[in-house]
């Protein structure tokens, strides 16, 4: 009876076994059923540029054969719907007409259109003239229609010199070679006053090498005087020569004029 009573009990056990587990199933089950299904994403199209470069990049630009200047990047894109090349940072070589490297640009980012007719450099731009001078200002843009270099924001200039100048607006050509700030100038000269002293020497020199005196206006020299006239040494002559005749007065006129009436 013992053995019965013991058999018995492990069966029960072992079912109860088996109802946690199925009971544990049917939790995780009912669990899992309640729990949200993850739709998959939609695909979505990611916009890439047609033309890029994470490489040093050159680009140079040639009229008539000739090199104007040379860019190169590190960066370079282009869009499939646009016609701007944007690169970051910005170096440019400019060259002369014979080829000669005689200025230097740089910048953070720029950009420019495939057919280089403009360059727009923009975020600390430092530019190196061939005389020497530094140009910093917030953008430049080069045309290439009329060849020259423009901006309209802050500029400041540092000449071979040593002198400051700053303003709004600056012009130049392609060379940096002639330039202008063109409004709200300020400076800081070195040596001003000797400078201008040694200005109006040259000046002042160049004016007596252009308008030598005439001959005309020199002082024409002191007469030297006549020598004092010697005494006569010649023996005294009669009053008739032989050559001339006697004056004899006439008959009936007094030689007196005071004289009356004989």
């Amino acid at each position: 009876m013992a053995q019965f009573l013991q058999n018995i009990t492990q069966h029960v056990l072992s079912a109860t076994r088996l109802c946690g587990v199925f009971a544990c199933a049917l939790c995780a089950m009912l669990f899992l059923g309640c729990e949200e299904i993850e739709e998959p994403k939609p695909w979505i199209r990611v916009e890439r540029p047609q033309m890029l470069f994470t490489d040093t990049t050159l680009l140079d630009s040639y009229d008539k054969g000739v090199l104007n200047w040379r860019l190169k990047t590190a960066y370079l894109e282009r869009w499939a719907d646009k016609e701007i090349v944007t690169v970051r940072p910005v170096f440019v070589d400019i060259y002369d007409s014979i080829g000669e490297r005689v200025a230097f640009l740089r910048a953070d980012s720029g950009s420019l259109d495939m057919t280089f007719t403009y360059v727009y450099a923009y975020g600390h731009v430092y530019a190196l003239t061939p005389k020497g001078a530094s140009v910093r200002a917030d953008s430049l843009l080069w045309n290439k229609k009329d060849n020259l270099v423009r901006t309209a924001s802050y500029v400041r200039v540092v000449s071979e010199d040593g002198d400051v100048l700053q303003g709004v607006g600056f012009e130049s050509d392609a060379q940096f070679d002639n330039w202008k700030i063109l409004s709200n100038v300020t400076g800081i000269f070195q040596d001003a006053a000797k400078r201008m002293k040694d200005e109006d020497k040259r000046q002042a020199e160049a004016e007596r090498l252009n308008n030598p005196p005439s001959s005309s206006s020199q002082a024409a020299p002191a007469a030297k005087p006549a020598p004092a006239a010697k005494p006569n040494s010649a023996k005294p002559t009669s009053s008739t020569s032989q050559n001339s005749q006697p004056i004899v007065p006439s008959r009936g006129l007094p030689l007196n004029p005071k004289a009356g009436n004989p």
